[in-house]
């Protein structure tokens, strides 16, 4: 077998499901290994929930997922792999587990419901035992429990898979606790250690961490040494046995201690290479002490991204935005503003659980009863602001903490407890709260500063302590320090924890949907406020990541990409053509009318970034945006009347009559898109870091949100199969000029992942990047740069603003010393070159130094 290297040359990731499986894999290595990939990257392949497409819902880390070919098929495709040179990488969920149904599928989870809290497995998820009496909440009813009671829908039966009698509702079973099977049903729901209620109470009365707001993915807490050993030691043992080369990790932000996570990872993998799936602000690097090679690679999304984003534009389309849909500033009208109110929503509805069950950890650091307060529905308990011993009331705690959690601009801080702090994460952390601070009436300061200090991991002060002393002063007080200070560490780590989720919730998946000028903009990774990037600023980026962290991963589409790469560039002409959508958009009488101006806005965005209105697909993006924008309707209190009003302007309209007018403004984009396309390829696959190409993206590829950009592999878009992979890169590469976007840009893939391939000193860890500066009038349109000192990226940014301005005329591009050959057009140059020459017949250049 052919050796795989330790650090890729490029991963490809494949969406292993049931519908496309290990041995489906294998047949698509001898294509993949032409391609010039070197590693595979396997979406997630341990057990998880019968009929999952995408895996991240856990049930059984032991075993390799059945429905895919279970260890052997995974074995078989490594061998093969491996036989032509491929490594193999793995997405593993180190944050959560599915609660299934039926229940048993969860073995520990099963175990924990059965026997509570002295479980052998208690230790295993993230369960406040004390906000319910010892007992799990479990919202999974479709009405309250009485209604549920007098339907007949609950009752014992015997389940041979489930080993026994148990609880049975619909799909769901639940265990029963060791002698309460034969007790009448109300006395036997009593006695469990687990509370069955209407699924709407997990809003506000959930008592174990989830994954973000999804009350079906329970939180793992890997931080235990126990718990890691038993949830890793199957990936463990596939690296150790040579099956597995690599890993990616999926959301590291939702673990207490990412850093500590990661050391114990690496120590145990052997330092193999691994990415995390960390989340970046444009200012915002990943965390030094992180134990890994880089994150995923939405930083470099962003940036490329940016590259092809006209600021000017921006600022066009958002004053016409406002003026068509008439968005208050706060609800889709501005960036800021819309994310501030966003998260204002998210802390006190949403996450109204987490939110409480962190205040009572505040009130118990601070010296307050142990049991704390549930809030109440809205969020606050109509207490004092002060409590009647003097101390912060958990009212004024739970003001002060949403104040404070919305103002974090980051996923979260990471500060560990007993560990001072880190300089960003105080400035950051003292920050926020200043803006609380001046965003609140004056009497909550001290609540405000008092949850800063706890978010910070600064001990409460003696005073706190000393609360609840006993009478002689002495073992009451030691007690009640030790208590709060267990409280303190708990907020600590559960503070960063919700800080997460609330920025994820709010502004990937609510402020994205509100504020919609640019649609290309409001992506993972990327910020509204910020939506372009200067070549200058994309060359520091570059220098950096190819001085701290050159193994780092890069992306420009992923599974959970809002939109393909290919339509953000599309759509991204917008920026430079901002007239022309407005008049188009001004013309737009669509039959029947659009519910409202912000969904004609979107719809009609969304459909000309696919280019073609497809309605199968359209419409369940169309319902998933206004549900998760949350102004009319939302996924849990949905408007029917509206949402069918939506789907019916949808259908008939931009996917009906104005289909081809639809089609007729993407054909007066496409020569632009068609050179950002281009561009953005070639410069994700030369820039410093390792690319990953998502599965079929060598290709043109224009889908949206998931689940209409997860098929298998053999689809080229939902519903489109694509035949014959290995003749279609063939036809690509056998030197006759490409004849479309398709051949040109799977020519292109090809041609730069086989530079990376056979000349890792060009593109390797310790290959190094130079950038080179055009001059002349249009200096500012070139980007272009020189990796291992042989071979040179030249690319087209913002082509539209190009040709408006005249074109290239008098630029040039110096070249390095030597005879530099484009691997892409057969062209040849030396010294200075005219950049209309480097580019005349497309709108960018792969070279490579002669000798």
């Amino acid at each position: 077998m052919t050796a795989t290297r330790a650090t890729p040359g490029s991963t490809y990731r494949i969406q292993v499901q049931p519908g496309f499986t290990f041995a489906d894999t294998a047949e698509a290595v001898p294509y993949l290994a032409e391609l010039g990939v070197t590693h595979l990257h396997l979406s997630p392949v341990l057990e998880a929930v019968p009929g999952s497409r995408h895996g991240y819902d856990v049930v059984d880390h032991t075993r390799v997922r059945a429905e895919l070919g279970g260890e052997d098929g995974l074995r078989e495709l490594a061998r093969t792999a491996r036989g032509h040179g491929l490594g193999l990488v793995l997405d593993i969920v180190p944050n959560h587990m599915a609660v299934p149904a039926p229940e048993h599928l969860n073995a520990p989870l099963w175990e924990v419901l059965r026997d509570g809290p002295s479980s052998a497995h208690a230790s295993w998820f993230d369960v406040d035992w004390d906000a319910l009496g010892g007992k799990v909440l479990l919202p999974v009813l479709g009405d309250p429990l009485p209604d549920v009671l007098a339907a007949g829908a609950l009752g014992v039966v015997r389940d041979k898979a489930a080993g026994g009698r148990v609880l049975r509702y619909y799909d769901h079973r639940f265990p029963l606790r060791a002698g309460t099977e034969e007790l009448p049903l109300p006395e036997l729901l009593e006695r469990q250690f687990y509370r069955l209620a209407y699924w709407r109470t997990a809003r506000t009365e959930l008592n174990y961490r989830r994954f973000f707001t999804i009350s079906d993915l329970i939180a793992v807490r890997v931080e235990h040494p126990e718990v890691f050993a038993a949830t890793h030691a199957t990936v463990l043992r596939l690296l150790r046995e040579g099956v597995v080369d690599g890993l990616r990790i999926d959301h590291p932000d939702g673990l207490a201690d990412p850093a500590a996570y990661l050391r114990r990872l690496a120590a145990a993998s052997g330092g193999r290479w691994t990415v995390v799936e960390k989340i970046l602000q444009r200012d915002e690097v990943l965390p030094a002490d992180w134990d890994c090679a880089g994150s995923t690679g939405y930083d470099a999304l962003d940036r490329v991204d940016g590259l092809f984003t006209d600021p000017g534009g921006v600022a066009e389309l958002a004053d016409f935005y406002r003026k068509f849909t008439g968005a208050e500033d706060d609800r889709g009208g501005r960036w800021e503003p819309t994310v501030r109110r966003a998260a204002d929503r998210v802390a006190g509805h949403d996450l109204a659980a987490e939110v409480d069950r962190l205040t009572r950890a505040a009130s118990r650091a601070l010296g307050g009863t142990p049991g704390g307060q549930a809030l109440g529905r809205d969020g606050g308990l109509g207490q004092e602001t002060l409590a009647p011993d003097g101390g912060l009331g958990q009212e004024a705690l739970a003001q002060a903490l949403r104040a404070l959690l919305v103002r974090v601009p980051v996923y979260r801080p990471y500060v560990v407890p007993g560990v001072p702090a880190s300089a960003h994460d105080t400035a950051m952390l003292t920050a926020a709260a200043d803006a609380a601070r001046a965003g609140c009436p004056p009497e909550l300061g001290p609540a405000i500063d008092a949850v800063r200090d706890l978010a910070l991991g600064r001990a409460p002060g003696p005073e706190a302590a000393g609360r609840g002393a006993a009478a002689d002063g002495t073992a009451g007080q030691r007690a009640a320090g030790e208590g709060t200070a267990e409280a303190a560490a708990d907020f600590a780590v559960r503070f960063a924890q919700v800080a997460s989720a609330l920025h994820a919730k709010s502004v990937e998946d609510t402020a994205f949907y509100r504020y919609t000028p640019l649609l290309s903009l409001c992506e993972v990774g990327r910020d509204p406020g910020r939506p372009a990037t200067a070549p200058q600023e994309f060359h520091a980026y570059c220098a950096r990541i190819a001085r701290e962290r050159p193994a780092t991963g890069t992306v420009l589409s992923t599974h959970d990409t809002k939109r393909s790469a290919d339509v953000r560039l599309r759509l991204a002409v917008l920026s430079e053509m901002p007239g022309a959508w407005r008049e188009w958009l001004a013309e737009r009488r669509p039959s029947p009318a659009a519910p409202d101006p912000h969904t004609a806005y979107t719809v009609f965005q969304t459909a000309l970034g696919l280019g073609f209105c497809h309605p199968d697909r359209l419409i369940p993006a169309a319902l998933k945006a206004v549900r998760e924008a949350g102004l009319r309707t939302s996924w849990t209190e949905q408007d029917e009347a509206y949402e069918k009003a939506v789907a019916e302007f949808t259908d008939r309209g931009p996917c009906g009559a104005q289909v081809y007018d639809v089609g007729e403004l993407a054909g007066r984009l496409e020569p632009y898109a068609r050179a950002n396309i281009l561009a953005a390829a070639l410069l994700h696959l030369t820039m410093p870091g390792v690319p990953d190409v998502y599965q079929g993206t060598e290709f043109p590829v224009f889908t949206l949100v998931d689940p209409d950009n997860r098929g298998p592999l053999t689809e080229a878009e939902p519903g489109m199969v694509r035949f014959d992979l290995p003749g279609a890169l063939r036809a690509a590469l056998d030197g006759t000029p490409p004849r479309d976007l398709e051949h040109t840009k799977l020519r292109l893939t090809a041609v730069a992942l086989r530079l990376r391939r056979d000349h890792p000193q060009w593109y390797g860890p310790q290959a190094s990047y130079q950038p080179l500066a055009a001059r002349g009038p249009a200096a500012e349109h070139c980007v272009a740069y020189v990796r291992g000192g042989g071979a040179l990226t030249a690319v087209t940014r913002l082509s539209r603003r190009l040709e408006e301005a005249g074109g290239w005329r008098d630029t040039d591009l110096p070249l390095p010393p030597g005879r530099w050959t484009d691997r892409l057009a057969g062209a040849s140059h030396e010294g200075t070159v005219p950049v209309s020459t480097l580019f005349a017949t497309s709108p960018v250049a792969l070279l490579t130094r002669d000798g």
